[in-house]
């Protein structure tokens, strides 16, 4: 990773704000210590005492990539406390969660509680501080949470990243979404993050704006998404599945088009595209719109995944040849999220149908499924963590 040459950056204003994250869970640790990188006093809260702990002692356990040496070398403060990093932060950014609900919106009561305790923090001058939403909300909350706030300055800035690669997205993110009024010390946060070099792309706008605009893209990408998954399911029923790739490639080569999220293989999972997707099917519904696109997305990622299972069995209908999963079964390689993984339902699928599955996969990610899993089908599958002890016979699952 190349780090940013601060020298470098002319015409940025200084002193420089005190960074607060309250929720450093996977994405707010990795925004922490990378301004913490780049120059800025910053404090952190979470909920967890352990991991403060450990946060404190340097010493947490992460897939993502960069964050141990970035946390060995930083001079971050950890706290389970909000106020004291309401009290020490001239600009307060919260990464809390923010889970979806039945209908597909976010239950926003973590960020909510946030502004609770902005509110209850004793001798806080609101007027004197910014307040950042990083996390995922829904159109019109943010104005909400502003109007709690008179005086403050009120910010959406959500991140578009991937996770096992939230280092490397926030370093190299090709926009910068932020609502609300144009802010110089945002500006220049994202500049010390990134680099002059970056040139970050930053978008101002209001703030519900801001907020259609994070859900409304990642619904694009699922859209792209399962229109090449149906692309390959066409080509499929021709008969013409092995001209799959060909076929995509020959689409995606039009600049019109492009290649990136244009592959066959398993729908959309994972902790991001899912829920968005959702939130922007119900934030049309909301408005009376009809033709939902995002809720006809939805519907055809769920019978995606049902039909890889169905297809893969009517090929390989000999139930004594284990099936192999050399990706394993997470959203994604790499990663220890289960989470909308279609990877592990197909992998549960072919187990309830009868067939032996073999995964290779990371003692972490089986830890957490294994004492399931034997419970329903004893016998059937087998964890692996080298390539040696792959199975001699097996029918490959890859795309």
């Amino acid at each position: 990773m190349t780090l940013v040459d601060l020298d470098a950056l002319d015409n940025i204003v200084d002193p420089r704000p005190t960074i607060g994250v309250i929720g450093a869970g996977r994405l707010g640790i990795c925004f922490a210590l990378l301004a913490d990188r780049a120059g800025y006093k910053v404090i952190v809260s979470d909920v967890r005492k352990d991991y403060i702990k450990n946060l404190q002692e340097k010493t947490i356990s992460t897939n993502e990539p960069y964050v141990p040496e970035l946390l060995k070398q930083s001079d971050i403060k950890a706290t389970t406390s909000n106020e004291e990093v309401i009290k020490e932060s001239d600009i307060i950014y919260t990464f809390v969660a923010t889970p979806s609900l039945n209908d597909g919106s976010y239950d926003v009561s973590a960020v909510q509680k946030v502004v609770d305790d902005i509110l209850d923090t004793p001798l806080v001058f609101t007027d004197r501080k910014t307040f950042v939403v990083g996390c995922t909300t829904n159109a019109g909350d943010c104005d909400k949470f502003a109007e709690q706030l008179p005086g403050m300055k009120v910010y959406y800035n959500p991140e578009f990243i991937a996770q096992g690669a939230i280092v490397n997205g926030l370093l190299k993110a090709d926009m910068v979404l932020v609502g609300g009024e144009y802010d110089r010390k945002i500006v220049d946060l994202y500049y010390r993050i990134q680099g002059p070099e970056m040139e970050p792309n930053m978008n101002f706008m209001s703030l519900t704006a801001a907020e259609l605009t994070k859900i409304a893209l990642n619904c694009y990408l699922t859209m792209k998404i399962s229109y090449a998954n149906q692309v390959g399911e066409v080509l499929t029923k021709f008969g013409l599945d092995d001209e799959i790739d060909t076929v995509l490639n020959a689409i995606g080569a039009d600049s019109r088009v492009g290649s990136k999220y244009l592959g066959y293989g398993f729908g959309f999972g994972g902790p991001c595209l899912p829920r968005d997707n959702r939130a922007f099917a119900h934030a049309a519904e909301t408005v009376g719109l009809k033709n939902n696109i995002g809720l006809t997305i939805d519907a055809f990622n769920d019978e995606h995944s049902d039909f890889l299972a169905n297809e893969l069995c009517e090929k390989h209908k000999n139930k004594k040849v284990p099936f192999y999963f050399p990706d394993g079964i997470t959203y994604k390689k790499g990663t220890d999220i289960l989470e909308e993984s279609q990877q592990y339902r197909l992998f549960k699928e072919l187990l309830s149908r009868g067939y032996k599955v073999t995964v290779m996969e990371l003692p972490e990610v089986v830890e957490k499924v294994y004492d399931d899993l034997v419970y329903t089908w004893p016998g059937q599958f087998k964890f692996i963590y080298r390539e040696e002890h792959i199975p001699p016979d097996y029918h490959k699952v890859n795309f």
